[in-house]
């Protein structure tokens, strides 16, 4: 009997966690679950660093899952994410594979491997309405007073905020059932890179999408009808290029703070890897910058021992 179920993958953005995990599902025959809470959306593509291409190996197509499952403007959430992956993750194992859960949403991430119970939260109008002229920071010293599940540093807009403290409140009041979870051992590896070539990593991936097109993508959903408002809630690439696309902010100055934000989201993430770890969650740090087979090996040496 095998110890773990599961094998998951987890890293700041551009640390190529993704690459690895395609790598590995190859030598072990393994199907993808992606925790990434934006990646869920169709037509979001170079703005979410989908890189559909790393899922294809030597003329071999690795199965991936909860991928292009939304449409734009709808808001995905973790309770929604929980569902799916229990999901995906009974139909991988009913072939006899394994699943390997990758990606950098920490919450997600979290949520599966600590088994939360999660219930759907409804909207709460009054709620809503008592803090809507409150600041982004005000928000968020309110957000730091509950003690359960949200990150404060994945809240970087007023809106994300007030669902935050919605969902937060729910929960104080809610009589959550427990969910019926699979027992899940997973091993978690963590990928680790150097600050100063993430940044670099980071840089030069903003820049090649942009040369790719990401601007006519946010143009494109935009020209479909979805409202600027919804895409700016995406956060990051959406909220900047949108930004731009709607005459809000110039070219360069758009870039400019994109990049600074990309930077900060990879330290958040790096926080929230941390802090799992204080939370109980251990995880195995291999270095990015070793040859893609040794760290291949290395996680097989661990999952057989």
């Amino acid at each position: 009997m095998k110890k773990y179920n599961l094998i998951t993958i987890l890293g700041p953005t551009a640390s190529g966690k993704t690459p690895l995990a395609a790598a590995l599902a190859k030598r072990m025959d393994a199907e993808i679950i992606s925790a990434d809470s934006r990646q869920v959306y169709r037509r979001m593509d170079l703005g979410t660093g989908k890189d559909l291409e790393d899922y294809a190996i030597a003329g071999k197509q690795i199965p991936y899952h909860l991928i292009d499952i939304c449409e734009p403007g709808y808001k995905y959430n973790v309770f929604e994410y929980q569902r799916d992956f229990l999901q995906a993750y009974e139909q991988i194992a009913d072939k006899g594979k394994l699943p390997i859960l990758c990606g950098g949403t920490g919450m997600y991430l979290e949520s599966i491997l600590k088994g939360y119970r999660l219930i759907p939260v409804p909207e709460n109008a009054e709620l809503r309405k008592s803090l809507e002229d409150k600041t982004l920071d005000e928000l968020t010293e309110m957000l730091g007073k509950y003690k359960t599940l949200h990150n404060t540093t994945d809240v970087d807009t007023v809106k994300r905020a007030i669902r935050a403290i919605e969902i937060e409140e729910y929960y104080l009041h809610a009589d959550a059932k427990e969910r019926e979870f699979p027992h899940l051992e997973s091993l978690v590896i963590g990928v680790d890179i150097d600050r100063e070539l993430r940044r670099q990593k980071i840089s030069r991936r903003l820049r090649q999408r942009l040369d790719e097109g990401m601007v006519d993508e946010v143009r494109g959903l935009l020209d479909e009808g979805i409202p600027a408002e919804d895409l700016i809630y995406y956060g990051l690439e959406y909220k900047y290029l949108t930004q731009y696309v709607i005459g809000e902010m110039e070219y360069d100055e758009m870039v400019r703070q994109l990049e600074i934000a990309i930077h900060q989201f990879a330290k958040r993430q790096m926080t929230w890897f941390r802090g799992m770890e204080r939370r109980g969650i251990q995880i195995h740090w291999i270095d990015a910058t070793r040859p893609m087979e040794e760290k291949v090996e290395e996680i097989i040496k661990m999952y057989n021992s």
